[in-house]
């Protein structure tokens, strides 16, 4: 097959790869608008205001896990499998997404995290950023931001809330809060000398700074929020899971200090704590 390309150019000029374009947030926003107009125009779709709105994410839960997940759900109930069915696939409407890095043709968490949660594609390891930022180079960081719903919500006089079974700080729910040029920035003792000394933030830091009043975080990753060698509250004599912080920071006192007077933080780190509050006093909410 061949492609011909006619047209005229003023001397000089020469049209934005596709690279470049990849780098603009703005592409990836009219794609998606675009996307959304070509989809209304095929069929008469629900348009109206939802009130309120969840978004769960299996995270690497492509079409093969969920047959795999399928055909167990069978099996465990003593059929071959296949026939089976789960919940999700009894829905009205199913649709599937391509996920990709814009260097990477098999895609990480942080940048299909970007993409799902901020709308814009990004580079392989890097998270609420555009494709702009190259991983590791904390100098590429700044005007790169990109911000997520999470953020669109809040501004909208929502309450909003991360509820994750891995860490608060890891790649997937970071999308939602964060800026950062590597995933694995947890704390700042995970951080390089020059990207301290360039003045980035780790992400449990950017858990605490960035959007302050999100109503309710829970999830695992609680050294990531204290000193370095701090003794873990349920596992004290185990080394891995001490504070990990060097700025010597209590993030989890950081963060109850930061709420407006008047309202009412509630920090648990056991289920007994959880199930013992009457949340309907509660304001805001951190479990690790």
């Amino acid at each position: 097959q061949k492609l011909v390309l006619l047209g005229a150019m003023q001397p000089g000029f020469s049209p934005p790869c596709p690279a470049d374009r990849e780098k603009d947030p703005e592409y990836w926003r009219g794609q998606a608008q675009e996307t959304l107009r070509a989809a209304l125009r095929l069929q008469h779709l629900n348009q109206n205001v939802a009130k309120n709105l969840i978004l769960f994410l299996g995270d690497g839960m492509g079409v093969s896990t969920v047959t795999a997940a399928r055909i167990l759900k069978g099996q465990l109930q003593n059929h071959k499998g296949e026939e089976s069915l789960l919940e999700m696939d009894k829905f009205p409407y199913v649709a599937l997404a391509k996920t990709y890095n814009t260097n990477a043709q098999v895609p990480d968490s942080a940048g299909t995290a970007t993409a799902y949660l901020c709308g814009v594609k990004a580079n392989e390891g890097t998270v609420g950023v555009s494709a702009g930022v190259t991983r590791d180079r904390c100098n590429t960081t700044k005007g790169q931001e990109v911000t997520s719903i999470l953020r669109w919500a809040k501004d909208g006089g929502k309450a909003v809330g991360i509820v994750t079974t891995t860490r608060v700080t890891h790649a997937t729910p970071s999308a939602a809060y964060a800026h950062s040029a590597n995933r694995d920035w947890y704390s700042d003792g995970e951080m390089p000398p020059d990207a301290l000394e360039g003045g980035c933030k780790d992400i449990a830091r950017q858990l605490v700074e960035n959007i302050p009043d999100i109503e309710v975080i829970l999830g695992g990753g609680r050294k990531y929020m204290f000193p370095k060698n701090a003794s873990d509250v349920e596992y004290p004599h185990e080394d891995k899971h001490r504070g990990t912080r060097l700025d010597r920071r209590d993030l989890v006192q950081a963060w109850h200090d930061a709420k407006p007077p008047g309202k009412v933080a509630k920090y648990v780190w056991h289920r007994r704590d959880l199930l013992a509050l009457n949340l309907s006093r509660v304001d805001f909410l951190l479990g690790e």
